[in-house]
């Protein structure tokens, strides 16, 4: 059983940064972040193989955001600069706890999640 803490959401104004961290318990395979703004579906943002480091994002935060993690902490993070309006929503961080595939478009991929932390930007 893997369990998922995230802290860092806060409000920003537009063009500001802020750094989201999900601290994670066992084995995981995989870890990304979504979000989820009001009347809208969840969306993948990023997501991180373990092992081997390899990222990928969505179009639109690539170049805004980056995601890293610390092995040593069992700690994932985002980045977020230049922070949007648009960016503002719950973020969720997820993990898949075995090996097998990792899409930010399949949302089934990740079987653990958290609780959520809330992104305002104020433009």
């Amino acid at each position: 059983q893997v369990q998922l803490v995230e802290s860092g959401g806060g409000s920003v104004q537009a063009g500001g940064s802020l750094r989201l961290a999900c601290a994670a318990s066992g084995y995981t395979y995989c870890m990304g972040w979504f979000r989820q703004a009001p009347g809208k579906e969840r969306e993948g943002v990023a997501r991180i193989l373990r092992t081997s480091g390899s990222t990928y994002y969505a179009d639109s935060v690539k170049g805004r955001f980056t995601i890293s993690q610390d092995n040593a902490k069992s700690t994932l993070y985002l980045q977020m600069n230049s922070l949007q309006p648009e960016d503002a929503a719950m973020y969720y961080c997820a993990a898949r706890g075995h090996g097998g595939g990792c899409r930010l478009a399949a949302e089934a991929h990740f079987n653990y999640w958290g609780q959520g932390t809330q992104v305002t930007v104020s433009s």
